[in-house]
């Protein structure tokens, strides 16, 4: 089956409107697959749920839009900034050319990617990386993008839905700043009454409601702290200076309604900041250089984040064969947790982060001696490989028979030293997320 066979159904299922059209969407969806290979169909389908990892770098992907179109590197990457959209810049200069690229600009209620960052060790690299520069509480919080125009204001998600109707006390404070039209970058986040942050998952209970939006208000209400400027009154600033635009910002929104910052030029007075934001009970800090503009979409060396990680002793239960540039090493780790009162290992989820080359080629030997059996993608392995985990937090998950999963897990290093009657207990898990849970809904 050929690239034009697939583009040709998902045009269709695109296309499937009115009574039925989930059913008809769902048809035309089983064609596709049946007509597919096994190795085609597990391909499909990580597609189209959002799961699909096959090495491809976004860099690379624009590179080679920008070769394919015949249009310099540059103009895509300056189309991608203002369209916030890579599938949507490539149909526009593959269809329409330089030309077409020229008219996309960024644009009130069309949501940009959001500025992403690389992370540091600690607040002295940080500072080392950037000479003197910004500093911001990091909050773990839901990002937002806030864009308003007169009266009218919508509120987009990290992965740009819009979610509105979710948060109206984010409206109200928009549609109240003194500016005709702007676009906002920023985190929403609950906190409780003494000004701690709430647990994230606590937080993620306000958006995709749209039923009670009012009484969970009430229980649960949102803060928001803004951090950017991309756009007022008809002026687009990505392009402008990091310090520039948040000046900009702090001249329209309140101080309550912008994030901490402050701008130092010393590992002592970036590593206070840090202690004061822990103190409040947030991630850590965002380091920024002052002169960055704003980079849609990208993940670059001009923002890091600095936020100490807890970790854990845990087992390797299975790990999964590699795509893209790991094909032909076991990549993803399924990772499990001591469980002295019933027996054995309970698992807490999967990751394939935080791997060099060297770790993969020696983890591929060691597991494959460990093999226990195997299904198409997946080697299980006696549990006796000890690996410890850096994390950002526990939440609660039905997916795992432990009821927990663990957040942004990576790899920082195997322990050989320690046998797996030694890695840490699920009970220990479970009390990090008891730590981490409000004690009742609107506490």
């Amino acid at each position: 089956m050929g690239l034009s066979d697939v583009d040709v159904a998902f045009e269709r299922i695109a296309h499937v409107g009115g009574k039925g059209s989930a059913g008809e969407k769902l048809r035309l969806l089983h064609a596709l697959l049946t007509r597919a290979t096994d190795d085609e169909q597990r391909f499909l389908a990580r597609l189209v749920i959002g799961e699909l990892r096959q090495g491809a770098l976004r860099g690379l992907v624009l590179e080679a839009v920008a070769q394919a179109a015949g249009i310099p590197s540059e103009a895509v990457r300056r189309a991608v900034t203002a369209a916030g959209d890579l599938p949507s810049v490539a149909r526009v200069a593959l269809v329409e050319g330089g030309a077409g690229l020229s008219r996309l600009a960024i644009q009130l209620f069309r949501p940009v990617l959001p500025m992403l960052a690389e992370s540091a060790e600690d607040a002295a690299e940080a500072l080392e990386r950037l000479g003197r520069a910004a500093l911001e509480f990091k909050l773990d919080g839901a990002r937002v993008q806030v864009h308003k125009s007169g009266e009218e204001v919508r509120v987009y998600s990290r992965r740009l839905n819009e979610v509105t109707v979710a948060v109206p006390e984010l409206v109200e404070v928009t549609r109240a700043l003194p500016a005709r039209d702007l676009i906002l970058d920023g985190e929403a986040i609950a906190l409780r009454p003494e000004g701690q942050p709430h647990a994230f998952q606590t937080t993620m209970r306000r958006f995709g409601r749209k039923l009670e939006v009012e009484r969970l208000r009430s229980e649960l209400p949102l803060t928001p702290f803004f951090f950017d400027l991309l756009q007022l009154d008809g002026a687009p600033l990505l392009a402008e200076p990091q310090e520039r635009r948040f000046a900009a910002l702090t001249e329209i929104a309140p101080s309550r309604l912008v994030i901490p910052r402050t701008v130092v030029d010393s590992a002592e007075a970036a590593q206070a900041f840090l202690d004061a934001a822990l103190a409040r009970g947030h991630e850590g800090i965002m380091a920024k250089a002052l002169d960055a503009p704003y980079e849609a979409g990208n993940r670059g060396q001009r923002w890091l984040k600095v936020k100490p990680a807890r970790t854990l002793d845990l087992v390797v239960l299975a790990a999964e064969w590699g795509h893209g540039r790991r094909r032909g090493w076991l990549s993803n780790l399924h990772l499990g947790a001591r469980d002295p009162e019933h027996g054995g290992f309970v698992m807490l989820g999967k990751t394939f982060k935080g791997m060099t080359d060297a770790m993969l080629v020696w983890q591929t030997k060691r597991l494959l001696e460990l093999e226990i059996g195997r299904d198409a993608q997946t080697v299980h392995v006696r549990p006796e490989l000890v690996v410890e985990v850096a994390f950002n937090d526990v939440q609660a998950s039905p997916h795992y028979p432990g009821g927990v999963a663990l957040r942004f897990a990576r790899v920082k290093r195997y322990r050989s030293d320690k046998p797996a009657g030694q890695a840490d207990t699920i009970a220990t898990v479970q009390e990090i997320l008891r730590r981490s849970q409000p004690l009742g809904p609107a506490d």
